[in-house]
């Protein structure tokens, strides 16, 4: 009886424990910040998202961003901000046996609104802007790098092209971010 004690006790210490992460239905919410077009210093975008995981952990996700590029012109910035939505299916590429680092693919459908130079169309000198602002729609391909850092808490780095054909100044963005999520059940 007690080598069969001893064999169970045995057993339970080098059997690792792991973590319930990703299970269907669990949520998530997540805060991005990042560079535009290249790391060009007159571009930032932030974003928040709610992503849910399903089966296998994949998940989808639901959020807004804004985005803002400063194009110069002369002496002048000329700001275009662009303020969209998306909802999107991201699957799991790569994973960990401990479930600790995830690299994910997506693809959202978006949609939103672009404001080139606060709706203002003269310029100081007298020029016109021929871009007006006006609605989008588009979509977007991401690849997103994920860690836990602990069962609630994420760290994630991603790229993400934007396409959105109906833009004035540039239907293309590259993006690279950071950022956190937090598990909320």
């Amino acid at each position: 009886m007690k080598s069969i004690f001893f064999v169970i006790s045995v057993l339970m210490l080098t059997v690792s424990v792991q973590a319930q992460r990703r299970l269907p239905g669990q949520q998530g919410l997540q805060a991005t910040i990042g560079k535009v077009d290249h790391f060009d210093k007159s571009s930032v975008h932030v974003g928040a998202t709610l992503s849910q995981f399903t089966r296998n952990s994949h998940q989808w996700k639901f959020g807004t961003e804004y985005l803002r590029k400063n194009f110069c012109y002369r002496i002048q910035s000329i700001p275009v901000e662009q303020f969209t939505a998306e909802g999107g299916y991201y699957r799991t590429v790569l994973s960990d046996g401990s479930k600790t680092f995830f690299f994910t693919a997506g693809v959202s459908g978006m949609a939103g609104y672009e404001l080139v130079n606060r709706d203002r169309s003269l310029l100081y000198d007298g020029s016109t802007l021929i871009s007006k602002s006006k609605f989008l729609f588009g979509g977007a391909i991401s690849f997103e790098a994920e860690t836990y850092i602990f069962d609630q808490i994420v760290l994630l780095t991603g790229f993400r092209q934007r396409i959105l054909p109906g833009s004035s100044v540039n239907a293309f963005r590259s993006q690279f971010y950071a950022g956190i999520k937090f598990i909320i059940n």
